[in-house]
């Protein structure tokens, strides 16, 4: 150990690259590599700085790694409020004929790092890491104890990553009272200014399986009972349904100040409009201003001539936090008395109100690095970890920080083809996360 300061952006394009190249694909059943390859990887370089790690399973192959670090017995400090810092470990697959490059190679081209994983989430991964080797290296280990978590099976809904710690093994996350995770902190530039997301809330998922009964019979017959008919026609409605602009607490501050730059109160009227200003983003930021539901499997039937007794379809539904109950009335409306609804996963939402110590760290470690920028905060349409996290009473907040180009259209690119960051904000996002320590 130094006292002389290590830079945290040295290494960090490299960790990315490294843990990219270890295939981490989850298909959301039992197919698939697992995590625990790249959990051993990342408890090696904890433990080469002198961090001692922990290895917990939920079941084989399907590794966590968390680790304690910081706090009184790190620097001898007295805080008791543990700070938990969460990534998950865990990629969707990706068709390697559809990309420019090998989605596993960790390629480095036209100043982007490619690959699965390069922005959902190895990049906050390699961030952490190589913020936490830096300070250890240099004996600048935060007087706040922290919690190191590096997760399994998020893309499948964490119930094999983060639930198990939750429910199993909460005495490692015992303290904390706020956690920082994913899809946070990265710019998209609206009217020449960039603006950095700050994940504050997080809707509701609730994955639903679809199921329709009726009569089976020959094909070439006539039957009023057709079970496909049935959820054909409740899928329609789930499709065609206008969900009504309802504005929560963190995207109307988001919109707020997005209408002092175009010089326009926001609404719900003139919502839409705002949320236009992002452009490629306004994809992600147009579902956080209304519920959705959308259809995304079918499946019925053995052979063409033969009606089948069941059909059934998957929807993929995101609620707003407090209109919980408002989704599902509506739906169960669009879906109708004859078709069953189970869920595959059901996880609530969370909004952490907007304000506090680590709010007021975010953003002096974005400004100090880019001080014409704005910070505000979002909500989600996905789902992170915190959702389990927030279980035992954390606060909590996605702050992965990137300094993006204007014109790259950066939310398709989670679970997209050609997957890539740009390395310089890789880099950026070290100094950032660095800043962040030396201030919570």
């Amino acid at each position: 150990m130094t006292d002389e300061r290590v830079d945290p952006a040295a290494e960090v394009v490299e960790l990315c690259r490294d843990l990219i190249r270890i295939d981490t694909s989850n298909y959301g059943d039992e197919d698939g590599p697992g995590e625990r390859k790249a959990a051993e990887h990342v408890a090696s370089l904890l433990d080469e700085v002198g961090i001692e790690s922990r290895l917990i399973e939920g079941e084989a192959g399907r590794t966590n790694v968390i680790a304690q670090w910081g706090g009184a017995g790190g620097s001898g400090g007295s805080r008791t409020d543990g700070l938990l810092l969460h990534g998950h470990l865990d990629v969707v697959p990706a068709a390697a004929e559809d990309w420019q490059v090998d989605p596993f190679a960790g390629e480095v081209k036209d100043g982007y790092l490619w690959g699965r994983g390069a922005v959902d989430m190895k990049d906050f991964d390699a961030m952490l890491l190589a913020v936490v080797r830096a300070r250890q290296r240099s004996g600048r280990v935060p007087e706040r104890p922290i919690t190191l978590c590096f997760t399994a099976d998020e893309e499948a809904g964490g119930h094999k990553g983060a639930q198990v710690l939750v429910e199993q093994h909460a005495e490692e996350l015992e303290g904390c009272t706020d956690a920082v995770g994913e899809v946070g902190g990265f710019s998209a530039t609206v009217r020449g200014r960039r603006i950095y997301l700050i994940e504050a809330a997080e809707k509701g998922m609730a994955w639903m399986r679809l199921t329709a009964r009726g009569r089976a019979g020959h094909g070439s017959m006539i039957n009023r009972d057709n079970a496909v008919t049935t959820l054909a026609a409740a899928i329609a409605r789930i499709g065609a349904h206008e969900w009504p602009i309802q504005l929560t607490p963190a995207m109307r501050t988001l919109l707020a100040s997005v209408g002092e730059l175009v010089g326009e109160e926001v609404t719900p009227d003139n919502a839409e409009a705002l949320v236009s200003e992002f452009e490629g983003a306004s994809r992600m930021l147009g579902a956080v201003i209304r519920n959705t539901a959308n259809p995304t499997m079918l499946g019925a039937g053995y052979k063409v001539n033969v009606i089948p007794t069941e059909a059934s379809a998957h929807v993929d539904g995101r609620f707003l936090p407090g209109l919980e109950d408002d989704f599902f009335t509506t739906l169960r409306a669009l879906v109708g008395e004859d078709v069953d609804i189970d869920f595959v996963s059901h996880q609530q939402p969370w909004e952490t109100p907007y304000e506090g110590e680590l709010v007021d760290a975010m953003t002096r470690s974005i400004l100090a690095e880019d001080p014409d920028a704005i910070v505000a905060p979002y909500l989600m349409s996905g789902g992170t970890d915190a959702k389990h996290f927030r279980k035992l009473g954390m606060r909590s907040f996605g702050f992965a920080p990137l300094r993006l180009p204007a014109d790259l259209d950066f939310t398709a690119l989670f679970h997209g083809v050609d997957e890539r960051v740009p390395t310089d904000a890789l880099e950026f996002g070290a100094r950032v996360f660095d800043r962040f320590l030396d201030d919570v």
